[in-house]
């Protein structure tokens, strides 16, 4: 089995699969400089002791575009993901080492999009820093992907991800009606320039975080589906 087909393996059985190594170091430092250049005071900034994020992430810096693509997360997303494959939303997070949140399990059920349509089985319409987000229908949901850079190295005590392996083969499964007892949770432990991959319907959360210690992350959402005509994606990106 090669690494691609192992990657590819773990993300559809376990829901979540981790690379090394796919960023070097300077690759990192030139992100977090591209990031830290920008003017903090647009719309698409949220910003506050408690976290800072760029909603639409590649709109607002489009000259990270080819740093993040680099030919390691190019082979990934071909042999993993597939060829017929194109960004459809991005954001950049931070948890500062002030930070004391934490986010509950929860499925990431809704897409971005351009604009409000009434349509059959698109339901739970939300607006939030000029762009509306939807929950389409399910075979949407289970066809996208999630691929997250760590800028930083991210484990249980500066908030890292934790996942139920195999909740993503459950359709809707709501986090009240989680069964500890047969559930496990792992947490993912990730190194600076690491990725991790993750289907959108696995149940996931994070811890507060107890050290000085940053977690920037870029969540980067990926679909191959062809939506209603009457609706666009918001941020679609198509990587050929």
């Amino acid at each position: 089995m090669t690494p691609f087909q192992k990657l590819k393996e773990e993300t559809e059985v376990l829901g979540f699969s981790i690379a090394n190594d796919i960023y070097s170091s300077q690759e990192i430092k030139q992100i977090i400089a591209l990031i830290e250049s920008r003017d903090s005071s647009n719309e698409r900034f949220r910003k506050s002791t408690a976290i800072f994020a760029i909603r639409q992430f590649f709109k607002e810096i489009p000259q990270s575009i080819d740093l993040i693509l680099n030919n390691n997360l190019k082979n990934i997303i071909q042999h993993v993901l597939g060829n017929d494959y194109f960004i459809a939303k991005s954001i950049y997070f931070d948890k500062p080492a002030a930070s004391n949140w934490s986010v509950p399990y929860h499925q990431d059920l809704t897409i971005a999009v351009d604009k409000k349509v009434n349509l059959e089985n698109f339901n739970f319409w939300t607006f939030k820093q000029n762009q509306f987000a939807v929950q389409p229908p399910l075979p949407i949901l289970e066809n996208n992907y999630t691929i997250r850079i760590h800028l930083d190295k991210t484990d249980e005590t500066n908030g890292a991800l934790k996942v139920i392996p195999k909740s993503h083969l459950k359709k809707i499964y709501r986090p009240e009606s989680i069964h500890w007892k047969a559930e496990k949770e792992v947490i993912c432990t990730i190194p600076e320039g690491g990725i991790m991959i993750m289907k959108p319907l696995i149940l996931h959360s994070s811890s507060k975080s107890n050290t000085n210690r940053r977690r920037r992350v870029i969540h980067i959402e990926f679909s191959n589906s062809i939506l209603p005509h009457e609706l666009n994606w918001s941020e679609k990106i198509n990587l050929k």
